[in-house]
């Protein structure tokens, strides 16, 4: 099951498992998206769910979740991806209708949905749990604030649901990617394409497919080994804003 599965992180993701024969549970908002998802993934002759619902609407996760068809609740794998950065001010003059929109995505809407998935893994004692963090959340910088508060939730969720899903055989790995070239700079500059271009001029960007290899290496390690906490940044980045640009 992938969160925020119609672009990004979240659609590689989703495509590289259904090519190695899982049948996937994707999610997003936009149903445009989800639905051209979903027939892309036909290609691989696997199984597909598209549940199109808000991560930030509590008792919908809820309702979905616990609505599956008893099938779909055999949830091996959860890849907590749906996330965002909005905006990028200093914390005396935000929006502060774009902390909310963080907030409640990046940290409740992963709370919510695992809330959901985890007791279908206890019930089983196995699962794998991912949670896409970001080096933003050890690596503060200015304008960074709530976006990065929301990242370091994410880091310190990841060693709590470790530690408390220890005896049930859950795996937890904590993903946090630097700079990748995804729809993140335009999600965070609101739709100004320029903008968002100008953040990845001359560094060879992460991608979503590296992100979704290292998910996939990380899934199918042998049972008893759990990668716990896996930083990856493109070779031109040594920490947030710390890049040898080529021009």
């Amino acid at each position: 099951m992938i969160t925020g599965a119609t672009s990004g992180f979240g659609r590689a993701t989703a495509r590289k498992f259904a090519k190695n024969g899982y049948n996937v549970i994707i999610t997003g908002r936009r149903k445009e998206r989800l639905d051209e998802l979903e027939q892309e993934l036909a290609e691989f002759k696997v199984e597909v769910l598209p549940l199109n619902f808000d991560v930030r609407k509590r008792y919908e996760v809820a309702d979905i979740i616990s609505g599956l068809p008893d099938k779909w609740k055999h949830i091996d794998i959860l890849v907590n991806n749906a996330g965002l950065a909005v905006g990028l001010s200093h914390v005396d003059d935000a929006d502060v209708d774009d902390w909310d929109r963080m907030v409640d995505t990046n940290v409740k809407g992963l709370l919510y949905v695992t809330r959901a998935v985890a007791p279908l893994m206890v019930a089983r004692e196995s699962g794998h749990i991912f949670n896409i963090s970001s080096i933003a959340g050890t690596d503060i910088y200015e304008n960074g604030n709530v976006y990065c508060a929301t990242k370091s939730a994410v880091n310190s969720l990841s060693k709590a649901m470790r530690i408390d899903l220890l005896k049930h055989n859950i795996k937890v790995t904590n993903i946090a990617p630097g700079m990748a070239e995804t729809e993140f700079s335009l999600v965070r500059f609101k739709g100004d394409k320029e903008q968002a271009k100008q953040v990845y001029t001359g560094v060879d960007a992460l991608t979503g497919d590296d992100i979704a290899e290292v998910i996939y290496y990380c899934a199918t390690l042998p049972a008893h080994v759990c990668i716990n906490d896996l930083s990856i940044t493109p070779t031109q980045q040594a920490a947030v804003g710390v890049l040898n640009r080529k021009h």
